[in-house]
Order: structure tokens, then C-alpha cells, then sequence
């Protein structure tokens, strides 16, 4: 039933390889080797129009605000959406309900990026005498060169494709996607040329694995004070596993009467001195069976690179010392993995 509704919805051309003959596999290689040869096309495209429309949109004190109708306005959101998260301000505005009051939002020291595959779009071709008037900076990007639109820019990007990767020709697929990787290649030049970071893009996606990579901090999940599993070195070892057990992080720091730390005790310490002294290992102190010289990190230090110890030295957790090596801490594993730092 899926394959005839393809076939009535795209029927074939007048080609050779005619849509009734392909398999659904071939038709699917035959829409992305279409799609790519329009991609690919753009290259030999890329000239001192492509270089303007980078200065004008950096060189701009406003807002780069794309517009487009149908599947080109969808196009145009993801544009927008990729343009503001990686340093240029934009947003998208819909060109039917800008004449009815949303072109309010444009400000002379803006930047229109219209997306029109014919050029013709009588919504957005509406707009310009707006856009003369209050001399806003227009940018077109389009598939006919000729059109009212391209004649109207101050820049026009052509996006043109040879054939739709339908073989009706008329169902945006090509088109749109050639018009989408030009958007990219705008935001990724834009990118480059102010110098984005890694750090500048998670601070625009503080929710992603990202964001929570460069900004959540040791301090922001290390379990202190009532939580913080402590014992002295003449702990005997029956207190120090309660401690341990009870703190439910595996592990009790081992101090001394001022906090200063002298190493830890761990579930593995625990298993390895009753595999090695047997019931005798519980008539021990905490000093005596733990692990000297642990590892330990600042707790303004990025809880990435906690994990980052972690995993090289296989341990689930680690000591977090004040500026004066007093036990402050401690950051476990797994409350960084239900950050999603990974």
C-alpha cells in the first residue's frame, strides 16, 4: 500500500527509470544523489556574494531576521534557530503576519534573509517596499536569479537546483536542502569570523551534555558537611564501615583532628583486608587499612574533569580538599553520570 501511494504521489517522468521499476532502495539512493548533486552544485556558486552577506550580517547592529512561506519559511526557522545558537542574533518572522503587524519588530539596523525557491512569493515580495522605505539591509536567497526578489536585494545567494529529487519537479526536496546547507555554511562562516568557542556555544545551551560540561563545577555535586563520610585514623574498622555504609558513597575520608586528609577507606579497601587479615582485619583501625595519598581535586575544577580521573584510575569517587588540604567533599560518579556528563 506504501509503495502505490508513492507511486501515485510521485509518478514517474517520462525517465527510463521509471519510479514503477525501482525498488524502494533504488528510489531512495536516487533521492539522495539527487540531493547531493544540488549541494555539491553550490560550490562552484560561492563568490564575492557569499563574502558580502557574511560582512553585512556581521557588520550589522540588529538582528538577522529570515523570513520565508511554506516549506522555505520551515527551512528558514531552522536557519534562524542554527544562526542564534552559534553567536549571530536571529529570529524568525512569519512574511503573512509581518504585514499585519509583526514588522513592527524590524529596526533599520536589522538584516533580512529571505528564502524564496521561485523568487515570486507574493507574501514576501509584499514586503520590500516596507524594506525601501525604512532602507532595511535585504538579503535574498533564491533559485532564480532573475526573480523580483533577487532584483530587489542587495545580495542574492542563488540556491538553484537543477531537478527536485521528486520527478513531478514541483515537491520542494532538492531545493530545500540546498537551501538549508547554505544556511549552514553562512552560520559557520558567521562562526568563525567572531571567533566562537566551544564555551560560547554551551553558554547558549546551558541544558545540553555540553553546557553541563562546561559549566557544572565539582562545587555543584559534591556531597559536604552531614553527607561528607569522615573518620579519624584510630576510627576502629566496625565504626568506619557503619560510616561508610551509612553515607552511601562507598568511602570515608580519613582525617585528623584538624580535617587535614590523610587518605581514605573504600569498599575495595574493605574486601581486600578481609580477603588478607581475615576477622582480625575488624580488631584494626581506619589509619591502619586505608589507601594513603588519594586522589583529590579543587572543587572549582569542571566536574568533567572529575570523570576524566575517574575513568583513567578506575575509582568512583574523589576527595575534595579546601585551599588548606582540609576534607571539604567528596564528588562521586554517578552523580555526575545523572548530569548527563559524559
Amino acid at each position: 500500500m506504501k509503495r502505490k501511494h508513492i507511486e501515485k504521489a510521485c509518478p514517474p517522468a517520462g525517465s527510463d527509470a521509471s519510479l514503477n521499476n525501482m525498488s524502494i532502495l533504488d528510489i531512495a539512493r536516487k533521492v539522495l544523489k539527487t540531493e547531493a548533486d544540488a549541494v555539491d552544485a553550490l560550490l562552484s556558486r560561492l563568490d564575492n556574494s557569499f563574502e558580502r552577506t557574511i560582512d553585512l550580517i556581521f557588520s550589522s547592529k540588529g538582528r538577522v531576521i529570515v523570513t520565508g512561506m511554506g516549506k522555505s519559511g520551515l527551512v528558514g526557522k531552522k536557519i534562524s534557530a542554527t544562526l542564534a545558537s552559534t553567536g549571530t542574533p536571529a529570529f524568525f518572522m512569519h512574511p503573512a503576519e509581518a504585514s499585519h503587524g509583526d514588522l513592527g519588530m524590524v529596526t533599520a539596523d536589522d538584516v533580512i534573509l529571505a528564502i524564496s525557491n521561485s523568487g515570486e512569493t507574493e507574501e514576501i515580495i509584499g514586503l520590500i517596499p516596507f524594506l525601501e522605505r525604512f532602507d532595511v539591509t535585504l538579503i535574498s536567497m533564491t533559485g532564480n536569479a532573475g526573480s523580483s526578489l533577487a532584483k530587489a536585494s542587495e545580495v542574492h545567494l542563488d540556491v538553484g537546483v537543477k531537478e527536485e529529487a521528486c520527478p513531478l519537479g514541483i515537491v520542494p526536496t532538492a531545493s530545500t536542502t540546498a537551501t538549508m546547507a547554505m544556511g549552514d555554511a553562512i552560520a559557520v562562516a558567521l562562526l568563525s569570523k567572531r571567533g566562537f568557542k566551544e564555551e560560547d556555544f554551551a553558554l547558549f545551551h546551558p541544558g545540553g551534555s555540553l553546557g553541563k560540561k562546561l559549566f557544572l563545577k565539582v562545587s555543584d555535586l559534591m556531597h559536604y558537611g552531614a553527607s561528607l563520610p569522615l573518620v579519624s585514623p584510630d576510627t576502629a574498622m566496625v565504626e568506619a564501615v557503619i560510616e561508610i555504609s551509612s553515607k552511601r558513597l562507598g568511602i570515608a575520608v580519613v582525617a585528623d583532628e584538624t580535617k587535614k586528609v590523610l587518605g581514605i577507606l573504600t569498599d575495595g579497601d574493605l574486601r581486600r583486608g578481609i580477603e588478607k587479615w581475615g576477622r582480625d582485619f575488624f580488631d584494626m583501625k581506619a589509619g591502619e587499612a586505608m589507601t594513603r595519598n588519594p586522589k583529590m581535586i579543587k572543587e572549582d575544577e569542571l566536574a568533567a574533569k572529575a570523570l576524566s580521573i575517574m575513568e583513567k584510575h578506575s575509582i568512583t569517587s574523589i576527595v575534595v580538599p579546601d585551599a588548606e588540604g582540609r576534607a571539604k567533599g567528596i564528588i562521586h560518579l554517578h552523580d555526575i553520570l545523572k548530569k548527563g556528563i559524559v
